[in-house]
């Protein structure tokens, strides 16, 4: 449970200062790859915790692709404009 607490900030952290630095698309396109990997790292984590966190590390899990989409659609609204 730790784990996921420990990558749950980190992922919380490293949003907010991606987020506060977005210029144009490009900046999207990297908070977008930083979301990608923070999917990853919360799949690692869920295993390492045997999935077993009452059901707050798939909710998670969900939030971050959710979030993941967003930004894919975001990008490519982005891209559309320019």
């Amino acid at each position: 449970m730790k784990k996921l607490l420990v990558a749950a900030s980190a992922l919380t952290l490293l949003t907010g200062i991606a987020l506060a630095e977005v210029r144009d698309w490009h900046d999207l396109e990297r908070v977008h790859k930083n979301i990608v990997q923070s999917i990853h790292e919360m799949e690692r984590a869920r295993a390492a915790n045997h999935y077993d966190m009452e059901g707050h590390g798939a909710k998670a899990e969900q939030l971050l692709r959710d979030a993941e989409k967003e930004l894919h659609e975001a990008v490519e609204a982005a891209k559309s404009h320019k």
